[in-house]
């Protein structure tokens, strides 16, 4: 049964497919409840989570993950777990189209970005947290447009040491958004003070090393793994240890499996949802005293 792929109803959508692993996280998370509605092949129809024998006691045994009816806490009181996202397939996907759109045009990259971000945080789900919010308003990037426009004047300049001086400063925007990023998110109307503690030298390191691994053809994967790994622990401000769990096996597989269903344009809606929902999944809050020891 581990090998099939589940399908399962929230707020009112059908969503999946997904694997038997995912499907135990999200209802190890309380994402998805014992009354959840869930199907998969070789079933006559649908049936809550709860009725299938195995399911929903197999997820509460993971490890580390909070049970839907009993949260397993850290050494210090603080609930650990999986994050998730309620990403709903049709909205991830105009917003998404409304983003790309904004970047071609550059002057409204400020807001669209502002728009995405409040809405994505909005849809994540995090133990602990209630009611994630984004504080983050369009005028805080000002800096990040004209850096933008000011790269785009440079482009048509013959001088090749200008822009090659450009790109450790278009490496650096992404850290700077990163960090602008994790600093605006909020719970319950008030930002929770997070802070990205990450190394700029050490960013654009990583970004250089998934530059040269995308030659290896699949070695990205790995680097990118690695990459998100150390990422997650320099956000700081939180009394739990922010991890990433997914292998650059699972990367790869689930990047070319997306681009497939990219390639044929009629499924990319689901295949984004699906594959923005994985990576979500694959953050979780744990002990720092635990993880330190690990």
């Amino acid at each position: 049964m581990s090998d099939r792929s589940w399908f399962y109803a929230l707020n009112g959508q059908q969503n999946g497919p997904c694997q038997e692993g995912e499907l135990r996280v999200l209802i190890a998370s309380g994402t998805i409840r014992p009354d959840t509605l869930v199907w998969t092949d070789g079933m006559a129809g649908w049936q809550k989570a709860g009725e299938i024998p195995g399911l929903v006691s197999g997820a509460a045994s993971l490890p580390g993950i909070p049970q839907a009816g009993g949260p397993i806490m850290s050494a210090g009181g603080h609930q650990s777990g999986y994050l998730s996202a309620d990403l709903g397939v049709w909205a991830l996907f105009w917003r998404s189209l409304v983003l790309t759109i904004g970047f071609v045009f550059v002057i409204p990259i400020p807001w669209v970005m502002t728009m995405f971000s409040r809405w994505f945080v909005s849809c994540l789900h995090v133990p602990q947290r209630p009611n994630l919010g984004f504080t983050g308003r369009p005028m805080d990037l000002w800096w990040l447009l004209v850096a933008v426009l000011a790269s785009i004047v440079a482009s048509f300049t013959d001088y090749q040491l200008i822009n090659l001086l450009l790109l450790p400063i278009q490496i650096l925007l992404y850290w700077l958004l990163l960090k602008w990023f994790v600093s605006k998110i909020s719970s319950d109307g008030r930002e929770l003070g997070l802070t990205f503690e990450g190394s700029p030298w050490a960013w654009i390191g990583w970004q250089l090393l998934l530059a040269v691994s995308v030659f290896t053809i699949i070695g990205w994967a790995w680097v990118t793994s690695a990459w998100l790994r150390w990422a997650a622990l320099g956000i700081a401000g939180t009394r739990r240890a922010v991890v990433f769990n997914g292998s650059g096996l699972e990367i790869l597989w689930r990047t070319l499996v997306f681009l497939v269903l990219f390639a044929f344009i009629i499924p990319i809606p689901w295949a984004m949802a699906w594959y923005y929902r994985w990576y979500v999944s694959q953050f979780a809050l744990v002990d720092r005293g635990v993880h330190a020891s690990a």
